[in-house]
């Protein structure tokens, strides 16, 4: 088992983090009191969600182990944005309420699987994969549970990618590849590109 640097010295890394000598691993290692079953103020997402992960830098129990999980509450009409996971693949499973969801095949055929789900449906998003999740209802909330296939999945939110990138990215470079007049790229450029995940 392996705990993040600030944890322990060590010269011995495991996917980035220091290892810890067994003999000192307690079930501290193991537990986050990450109250899940609250819910999370969407109220403040420009998107109307709010992303809880438990990742390995909040859970050190989880070096190695390729899992990780989510909780993810959309206000009415919120939505999880198209993003992807570089690292994991993902398993979605609704506690609450509706969602609209889906992912894109790579650029051989950009081929939308999606599905509206209900409570208890379940839906995986391939590794690496263009997806996203959209409540419908405009008057009830959702929330979903993720599972991920890596102890550090990543996520790289396309429009905060693009839009929101420090240094920008050239406007005739945006303009040309989404098709757009350079005006249209400034203003995008110009928003606050805020992220949702905690």
């Amino acid at each position: 088992m392996s705990l993040p640097l600030q944890h322990r010295e060590s010269a011995m890394l495991v996917n980035g983090f220091v290892c810890k000598d067994p003999e000192v691993v307690t079930a501290e290692d193991f537990f986050l009191a990450a109250k899940l079953d609250m819910p999370r103020d969407t109220k403040m997402s420009k998107v109307g969600s709010n992303v809880t992960l438990i990742n390995v830098m909040k859970l050190v129990g989880l070096n190695t182990l390729g899992i990780s999980l989510a909780r993810i509450d959309y206000a009415p009409l919120g939505e999880n944005p198209p993003h992807t996971h570089p690292r994991a693949t993902e398993i979605l499973t609704v506690l609450e309420g509706t969602l609209y969801v889906g992912f894109v095949t790579s650029n051989t055929d950009n081929k939308l699987f999606s599905k509206v789900l209900n409570k208890g449906d379940v839906f995986v998003f391939p590794q690496g994969l263009i997806h996203f999740q959209f409540n419908p209802n405009p008057y009830k909330p959702a929330v979903a549970i993720a599972a991920l296939s890596s102890q550090n999945p990543g996520a790289i939110t396309i429009a905060n990618a693009v839009f929101g990138s420090k240094p920008m990215i050239s406007d005739d470079v945006l303009a040309k590849a989404f098709q757009v007049e350079k005006n249209t790229v400034d203003w995008l450029q110009a928003q606050f590109w805020a992220d949702n995940h905690n």
